[in-house]
């Protein structure tokens, strides 16, 4: 069973549909290699932080605040009952002064005072660690008050001569190694994020010169050689980039030459011919042999002009706009009747006697079959799109495909005695496609045939 090779039409559509992204999660996740490579690296690593962090939030740090808290509790439990027990005066005194410097706790007694109401919780982690420590620790009355950034928090207890006030310093309830800890993997993976994107940028780069060079090529743009570098398979795409590229312009020139070659030595022999109908005279015979010579001569001129446009002439940076003008000039000298609209400057590297001979070729279709053509330059997201219609009978779009097969006429639809050896479209869309672009066949808003002939950037 064989596989028939698509047709450019539908290749050019399936091209198109493979570059843009399908489904949602395809859209939202980078379209570049080094978008991709770099999440790649950054989904890991965040993932791998996230995970440390819960562990150390919900193991680590958890237990070393139970443990802070407990401790102050233990402090401040102890001494309530150490104060409750005292046998004088003196007595409280000093242990409230030795206690400030033992405990780093400052404690205060508000003699015959009484516990104010409760206040609401504030919910936080802290304060239900506090909660919870001083229900199983303290059998006295107890309250927290006092929440403040700077002198920390006050827990209150009601004993037999007052209230004990202890206020605690926030060195005594948080440990600072949180921060620590988070400034530290924070800052380490950026230094290893600034490395990584460092490294893939400098693989993506030789890759998006590769990608650069490829497109020019298509574009039939010069081609310098550059400099191979990257990881190996990127070295290895290059290399047999470079093999292709050199492999395909030697073929182009050897089938230039010898196309032309042919067609240089043909025009030898019917010279001769012509020459000797001439000296032959004026029979009938003779006259329709002048014919077929002169037939055989358009022929080999069509041939030449098909192995010209694929020379090698060296692409140039060119003002599309004035190429236009000099056509329409050219052509109306001819007697064509030709509107142009053009934009005022459209720079482009073309090779622009090819280009030129593409636009000729289809003006002269175009006034062949119509008594007025159109030839317009429109700008356009990808480049520039050339228009040429014209008023006459059109093309079939069943038959629009097969006419820019080299030496394919319409007959039945164009006038036999006008056309030429049916290599002007084939030459035409050659040209184009030599240029990245192509050239399409669409009915025209004048009632004709419309060629598109697409430039891209």
């Amino acid at each position: 069973m064989t596989v028939e090779p698509p047709d450019e039409a539908d290749a050019e559509v399936w091209r198109r549909r493979d570059i843009q992204p399908r489904g949602w999660i395809k859209r939202v996740l980078p379209r570049t290699m080094f978008g991709r490579s770099l999440l790649i690296v950054i989904m890991p690593l965040l993932l791998l932080q996230a995970i440390a962090t819960w562990i150390f939030y919900d193991r680590h740090w958890a237990a070393i605040s139970w443990r802070l808290s407990t401790g102050v509790v233990a402090d401040v439990g102890l001494m309530a009952e150490a104060l409750d027990h005292a046998a004088s005066e003196a007595v409280v005194n000093r242990m409230l002064a030795r206690a400030g410097a033992l405990t780093e706790i400052h404690f205060t007694l508000e003699r015959g005072a009484r516990l104010p109401p409760a206040t609401p919780p504030s919910g936080t982690r802290l304060e239900s660690q506090l909660t919870q420590a001083l229900q199983g620790r303290v059998n006295l009355p107890w309250r927290i008050a006092g929440f403040n950034d700077v002198n920390g928090l006050r827990i209150e207890v009601q004993l037999q001569r007052g209230v004990l006030i202890g206020e605690v310093p926030w060195n005594q309830l948080y440990s600072y190694t949180n921060y620590i800890f988070i400034m530290w993997m924070v800052g380490s993976s950026l230094v290893l994020l600034s490395i990584a994107t460092l490294f893939l940028r400098n693989q993506v780069k030789s890759l998006r010169r590769l990608a650069t060079a490829a497109d020019n090529f298509g574009k039939g743009r010069y081609v310098p050689f550059f400099k191979v570098e990257g990881a190996i398979e990127i070295r290895r795409a290059a290399v047999a980039f470079m093999t292709m590229r050199d492999r395909i312009q030697r073929q182009i020139r050897q089938r230039t030459q010898m196309l032309a070659g042919v067609s240089h030595d043909l025009r030898t022999p019917l010279t001769r011919m012509k020459l000797a109908l001439e000296i032959l005279g004026g029979d009938p015979a003779v006259e329709e042999l002048k014919s077929d010579v002169a037939e055989m001569e358009h022929m080999v001129l069509g041939y030449l002009d098909f192995a010209r446009g694929e020379g090698s002439e060296i692409p140039v940076e060119t003002d599309l706009s004035l190429l236009l003008e000099d056509v329409a000039a050219l052509m109306r000298r001819e007697g064509t009747s030709l509107s142009l609209d053009a934009p005022v400057e459209y720079l482009l590297p073309v090779r622009p006697n090819a280009l030129k001979r593409c636009l000729i070729n289809l003006v002269n279709n175009a006034r062949r079959y119509g008594a007025h053509v159109w030839l317009t330059a429109a700008e356009d997201d990808d480049g520039l799109d050339i228009l040429v219609d014209d008023d006459g009978p059109g093309i079939a779009p069943a038959d629009r495909d097969r006419v820019f097969r080299a030496f394919v006429r319409l007959d039945p639809s164009r006038n036999p005695s006008t056309g030429g050896v049916g290599l002007g479209l084939t030459i035409a869309r050659d040209v184009a496609r030599g240029h990245g672009g192509d050239v399409r066949l669409e009915t025209s808003p004048h009632g004709g045939l419309r060629a598109r002939v697409h430039l891209p950037r």
